[in-house]
């Protein structure tokens, strides 16, 4: 816990509280904004906003528990592309990308402070390197800042839909010709975690579908995705009665017990943002779907 208390002098009066504060504690001004808002930081005894003119002689309280720093550990992901301005690495499975209240250890982010010493994102301290992410559940290919030249392109590619993403799914039912969705997703008015297909405070979502492999019920597919709306593969597919398989938010049950999602972002198309390079990526076939199709092999 940390505790202090400030008087307000001569010098300082005029000045907006946040700013007073920043030259005062060891957090960043929006921290500081967040502990006056919940009335960690109290002016007079009283809870003020963040932009409060001071006055000579008024009294700052702070009283907040000691946020965690982030520190570097070590943690398992293959790196298959590395230059001075960005990376590309394949995220595991059950793997978080960043940290989040109360768990500032154990995820990506962690593990990207152990391997690189140069990480950029300038608008958030808490996610060093990411420019986008993966559901925990969701394996495959993240790009990695590490300049904040190189951050601020590629948010603005992203942005732009100038990043090719594919994605290997295996999904419920038998597929016989490609197929595209293009239906908008918003939150769920029943279940505030889960999004679905809906017209009311919705986003337009756009998916393409190219079918690889059949095999006994289920179909192994190619996914392209032309907007990056919050789970908007798995709803997308749902939607169409063909779930990812082992999906347990928006999948039904398999015989076979799998409750890890079949879904994967196994390659990444791009120009590099700096050296205008072509970048092809492609990351190994995941081993649990090398297992999954294997059991029907066995089978026949």
């Amino acid at each position: 816990m940390y505790k202090d208390t400030f008087v307000v002098n001569s010098f300082d009066v005029g000045l907006r509280l946040d700013k007073f504060l920043e030259n005062k504690l060891e957090i960043n001004r929006s921290q500081i904004k967040k502990h006056i808002e919940s009335g960690d930081i109290l002016l007079n005894n009283k809870i003020v906003k963040a932009g409060y003119s001071l006055k000579k002689d008024d009294t700052v309280s702070v009283f907040y528990e000691d946020e965690e720093k982030l520190l570097p550990e070590k943690i398992d992901f293959d790196i298959l592309y590395d230059d001075d301005y960005l990376t590309v690495i394949s995220k595991p499975q059950d793997l978080v990308v960043h940290p989040g209240a109360g768990n500032k250890s154990g995820t990506l982010v962690n593990g990207l402070l152990y391997k690189f010493k140069s990480l950029s994102n300038p608008i958030d301290e808490d996610r060093p390197g990411i420019v986008h992410r993966l559901d925990k559940d969701t394996s495959g290919l993240m790009i990695i800042a590490k300049k904040d030249e190189s951050y601020y392109k590629l948010i603005d590619m992203f942005k732009n839909r100038e990043i090719e993403k594919h994605y290997l799914a295996i999904v419920h039912g038998n597929i016989y010709e490609d197929f595209d969705v293009e239906v908008p997703i918003g939150r769920d008015p029943n279940n505030r975690i889960k999004m679905k297909v809906i017209e009311e405070n919705s986003k337009y979502a756009s998916t393409s579908f190219h079918i690889l492999k059949n095999f006994d019920k289920f179909t192994l597919l190619d996914v392209l995705l032309h907007t990056g709306r919050t789970h908007q593969i798995r709803v997308h597919l749902s939607y169409v009665n063909h779930p990812v398989v082992g999906d347990e938010t928006y999948g039904i049950k398999n015989k076979y017990k799998i409750n890890k999602q079949l879904l994967h972002a196994y390659k990444l198309k791009f120009i590099h943002p700096i050296t205008g390079e072509k970048l092809e990526i492609i990351d190994d076939f995941p081993q649990r779907f090398k297992d999954f199709m294997g059991i029907f092999n066995e089978e026949n």
